[in-house]
């Protein structure tokens, strides 16, 4: 796929009449939250307005998101019918999210499947982690990923991680609930945060069936520039 850069560094991974698919840099917000900073969706407004010269309102709904500190793949619809199959096929988990994260103390196991029960902890917007499932008062949730170890580096590890379940925080919880927490990531256990404030979770690949057209959508989103990033050899 041909990956286009606008003039205000919006990556461009994907786009035809019913979605577009960006490659979000660490910090932006997909949508717009109490800081009132400007979010990512109203930037890809903006692009489509100038880009097809619409005069009105443009119309664009938020699929998915990623956390502010997490850089990669956000799929955006552009039209109603395309969200709607979207947000179904989303909770049918018929859209394939493979993640890269780059982690402090190897795993033991090269590859592992790791199950869990999340709640999330609106106080301080973290995920509490469980083995097992806990009484229904704690209304805690099933998380599910797979991970394989793909680089062993001197001091870190890069890991490539399927999700099976979309919770809150949840690779961020599991891989520090292993001893293993994502480089930066102060809220789950790193000792020190990255310069420009994010951590290393890269949404690197989605893979799903076009909510509209008879075709199958695999894009691909490039790490950020990064001294660690850039040892991953990115084969497509």
């Amino acid at each position: 796929m041909r990956v286009i850069t606008t003039k205000n560094n919006l990556q461009v991974v994907y786009e035809d009449n019913h979605l577009i698919i960006i490659n979000k840099r660490v910090g932006d917000i997909v949508q717009g939250d109490k800081t009132k900073d400007k979010p990512l969706n109203e930037i890809v407004k903006e692009y489509i307005a100038i880009k097809y010269n619409k005069k009105g309102n443009v119309y664009l709904g938020v699929v998915h998101r990623l956390d502010r500190p997490t850089s990669g793949i956000v799929i955006f619809a552009k039209t109603s019918k395309a969200l709607t199959r979207l947000n179904k096929m989303l909770k049918a988990k018929e859209i394939k999210k493979t993640y890269l994260a780059v982690v402090k103390n190897k795993p033991v196991k090269s590859e592992d499947t790791l199950i869990h029960y999340l709640r999330k902890n609106p106080k301080n917007n973290k995920a509490i982690i469980f083995i097992r499932e806990t009484d229904q008062n704690f209304k805690t949730k099933k998380a599910i990923l797979h991970y394989k170890i793909i680089k062993s580096l001197i001091n870190y590890t890069i890991l490539e991680i399927d999700l099976e379940t979309g919770r809150h925080h949840q690779i961020r919880a599991q891989l520090s609930a292993i001893k293993s927490p994502i480089k930066g990531d102060l809220k789950y256990g790193f000792d020190r945060s990255n310069k420009d404030g994010g951590i290393h979770l890269h949404a690197h690949k989605i893979e799903f069936k076009h909510p509209v057209k008879p075709v199958l959508i695999k894009a691909y989103a490039v790490t950020p520039k990064d001294v660690i990033w850039d040892t991953y050899v990115k084969v497509y």
